[in-house]
């Protein structure tokens, strides 16, 4: 029976691939206007239901939170919608009179988007959005525990495409995604690239497919709290980044690495907004429950409230708990709190300086975060620019929550619901991930300067070439009772080269 589900699920790839290969061919005859009258519609579509699609995706995941899904799925159908509104993705994109460079858009093709559970709607919204903008078409797998909230969006934004004049097969989404549909999807002859999402396996999956993709790593985002910080500001927005929608955005904070100088006023900030210091015997106990062997994190914990967490363990919280926080003294496998944890949790880390905060930090992003994100607080801009020459992650967020500032929600960084790693995290890009990812550009080059080639041997014969280069240096090489216009015989030629190689061989 598992053998005829994935042979269905295999060959319904194979038909909405080739639906949306032929969609997107007809699309990419659209001219820029055409393109953002559909963009328009779906974004506008999905502006209408957001809502609804919040709920579901909370209902059907048993993930988040209702009111903050609902900010993310908004910034995506509205953020982000705004900010690549004015882009330019189809035909001339630049001509420079200086170069002679004029700069083409071409689409990728049909996109094959992979969507996680953890962030369904928002990720769903923002891919169909980008790639459509692109004027690619755009299959996607969803989470299977993620799938009828996925599959209602992408119901939203078809109805919404072609009502809009998009033409069919555009957008689709899988209906029983399984691990063998979503690997065909990937590596299917009509994918031209891969946006994936999630864990990473599936991002080394998606890379090892031999297609294009755009991955993301894993975060485990540390947040220094240097002695020049505002505190009280710092301890609330790392509260803030870890706490929303329970910790599902892969940029939220994992550690608070902490100046001693500051260390009480950075516990009695936690404190003050709902952060749980947890004692020794309670952090034992978190850690056999969220944590599982070979620093693996128990999935059941993922997106859920602090409290539910502390009972599952239990530990009895105040009732006002939003964070658990747990001292830690090491980085890897013996602190297994030291991972990332998808949760209301985070870790508590306290060093004598910047400077040993700095390793203590790299040794966070060296254990699964390399390449994400890292958040400093501090007063000192010669601290922070130490931070962001040295730190091995592509956005350095400042003074604000890491969950906010790494998607462009607090920051002036692009919005976008997926993050590059760059090479350090095993990711072909460290930027966050627009339209203008999803489209080659072509150049037309004309041509600046005239090229003239040197004197050839095939121009003229051997002879030609080798008297010319003895020429030039006040010699001459033809041979007695010839002329440098005469055709040289097969017995002069080898004269020459015996000549040239005596030399050569007695140093003249």
């Amino acid at each position: 029976m598992a053998l005829d589900k994935d042979l269905v699920a295999i060959q319904e790839v194979r038909d909405l691939l080739n639906a949306a290969h032929l969609a997107q061919q007809e699309f990419e005859g659209f001219s820029q206007e055409q393109v953002d009258r559909v963009v328009d519609a779906m974004a506008h579509a999905a502006q209408r239901e957001i809502e609804a699609v919040s709920r579901l995706a909370v209902e059907e995941t048993g993930m988040g939170v209702y009111e903050d899904k609902v900010v993310k799925t908004r910034f995506a159908a509205e953020t982000i919608y705004e900010y690549i509104r004015p882009l330019r993705t189809v035909g001339e994109l630049s001509d420079n009179p200086e170069t002679g460079v004029v700069e083409i858009a071409q689409p990728m093709g049909v996109v094959a988007a992979i969507i996680p559970t953890t962030n369904p709607t928002s990720t769903a919204i923002y891919k169909i959005l980008i790639s459509l903008k692109a004027r690619n078409a755009i299959v996607i797998s969803p989470h299977p525990r993620a799938k009828r909230c996925i599959q209602r969006c992408a119901e939203i934004m078809t109805e919404a495409a072609r009502g809009a004049g998009a033409p069919e097969g555009l957008i689709a989404c899988l209906s029983s995604p399984t691990l063998e549909s979503t690997q065909a999807l990937m590596s299917h002859p009509r994918t031209g690239v891969i946006l994936a999402t999630g864990g990473s396996g599936l991002v080394r999956a998606a890379y090892s497919s031999g297609k294009p993709a755009f991955g993301v790593g894993p975060g485990n985002v540390p947040a220094y709290i240097d002695r020049t910080a505002d505190v009280a500001q710092a301890t609330h927005d790392i509260l803030t980044g870890t706490a929303f929608d329970n910790g599902t955005i892969c940029a939220s904070e994992q550690a608070a690495v902490v100046d001693s100088v500051v260390e009480q006023e950075a516990i009695q900030g936690f404190e003050a907004v709902g952060g749980y210091f947890l004692n020794d015997e309670e952090k034992g106990r978190l850690e056999r429950f969220a944590c599982r062997p070979g620093a693996k994190l128990n999935s059941e914990i993922a997106g859920q409230h602090a409290q539910w967490i502390a009972q599952r363990a239990g530990i009895t919280v105040p009732a006002q708990t939003r964070l658990l926080i747990a001292r830690l003294d090491k980085v890897g496998r013996e602190e297994p709190l030291s991972i990332e944890k998808l949760s209301p949790i985070i870790g508590f880390y306290t060093v004598r300086d910047w400077v040993e905060g700095c390793e203590r930090c790299m040794e966070l992003l060296r254990f699964g975060g390399m390449g994400h994100t890292l958040a400093i607080h501090a007063g000192d801009d010669s601290i922070i620019r130490e931070f962001g020459l040295k730190k091995p992650a592509f956005r350095i967020v400042v003074n604000s929550p890491s969950t906010f500032g790494s998607i462009g929600y607090s920051t002036g960084l692009v919005p976008a619901m997926t993050l590059g790693c760059g090479a350090v995290g095993g990711n072909i890009t460290g930027d966050n991930v627009s339209p203008l990812h999803l489209i080659n550009v072509k150049r037309l080059a004309y041509g600046r300067r005239k090229v003239e080639l040197p004197p050839r041997a095939s121009e003229g014969g051997v002879g030609r070439a080798y008297a010319l280069h003895e020429t030039q240096r006040g010699e001459t090489s033809v041979p007695a009772g010839k002329t440098s216009g005469h055709t040289l015989s097969e017995s002069d030629v080898q004269r020459i080269v015996d000549d040239f190689l005596e030399k050569r061989k007695s140093g003249a």
